[in-house]
């Protein structure tokens, strides 16, 4: 029997990739749908829409819930739905700092219901790949990790403009490079912040956020994080005896084309995935007591420590 899952919220990453990964996965459906337009609900092609986010996670029917709304509104409604006996995959960032997220933890705990942070690049098979050559040791003893992933954009009206629901370029678009220093350093255990530069538009959020951090005392890192300058995505990572970097397709968020990464000279290729899909069998698997991998809670809260390191730098 399929996993049936609940949205809260429709909005763009819901309607475009998320509710046709749920339709499109083997052992999933997308039973209900709660948002504050039922027409964008509908839309999503649910075999139920609610009217209203409680009632979502009221109906029995329902296993697990995807949450899409602001970040702001993450801790509110992981809590509600995990008490509501739901299983939850939530967006990016899970919290908006480390302790909102060890309150989320002891939640999933107290209420034995799994919690998963739907950073969906970490699914894809060239991450994965790139993860599998460092721990292999292909390129020798990893000294560096650079990254960059930036955008123009005036958003207007949008929730990333607004630091009380989270906003800014270190939150939206870092979170996925912190992911990335995490999973290729196995934890990412020590960070200590070097410099950090930032760009602060006239709603208090960051537009661009710079920095530059060494990892357990022998990795450095770079990364760059902006909403007002298109930065190619990229990620570099150099070891001692050689050099893994993404080539074709986006270095984070890749979505249904093929794409490529250099190894140390060699290109290896990578057919088109949905890696949307990947995440919600593997979820959904999980979910149901099977081997389907998840990234660990643990891995989440420590990208929110550091992201939490590097927004009180020079503050």
């Amino acid at each position: 029997m399929p996993v049936r899952w609940g949205f809260l919220g429709a909005g763009y990453v819901a309607s475009r990739a998320m509710a046709p990964a749920v339709h499109a996965a083997v052992n999933a459906q997308l039973f209900g749908v709660a948002s504050r337009d039922p027409q964008r609900s509908v839309a999503l092609e649910p075999v139920e829409v609610f009217d209203g986010y409680q009632r979502l996670l009221d109906d029995p029917r329902i296993d697990a819930v995807y949450i899409s709304l602001t970040n702001g509104q993450h801790l509110e409604w992981v809590t509600k739905s995990l008490e509501a006996g739901k299983h939850v995959l939530c967006e990016k960032p899970l919290g908006l700092g480390a302790q909102e997220v060890r309150e989320m933890m002891a939640c999933a705990e107290r209420n034995n219901r799994v919690l998963v942070e739907a950073v969906w690049s970490r699914w894809h098979p060239r991450f994965r790949r790139i993860v599998e050559a460092v721990a292999a040791g292909e390129v020798g003893d990893v000294v560096g990790i650079e990254s960059k992933f930036g955008f123009a954009s005036e958003m207007s009206n949008n929730y990333r403009l607004d630091p009380s629901m989270g906003g800014g370029a270190l939150l939206d678009v870092g979170c996925y490079q912190v992911n990335a220093w995490v999973g290729i350093t196995r934890g990412a255990r020590d960070v200590s912040i070097r410099t950090v530069k930032r760009n602060v538009g006239p709603t208090k959020v960051d537009l661009t956020t710079e920095v530059e951090a060494e990892i357990d005392d022998r990795v450095s890192v770079y990364a760059a994080s902006s909403f007002e300058t298109n930065l190619a995505q990229r990620l570099v990572v150099t070891g001692t005896n050689g050099t893994i970097a993404t080539e074709s397709g986006e270095a984070f968020t890749t979505w249904r084309e093929p794409s490529s990464l250099r190894v140390n000279g060699r290109v290896e290729n990578f057919a088109p995935i949905d890696a949307f899909v990947a995440m919600t069998e593997a979820v959904s698997d999980h979910i149901d007591g099977g081997s389907g991998w998840v990234l660990p809670l643990e891995e989440s809260l420590r990208v929110a420590e550091i992201l939490d390191q590097i927004a009180a730098h020079g503050t």
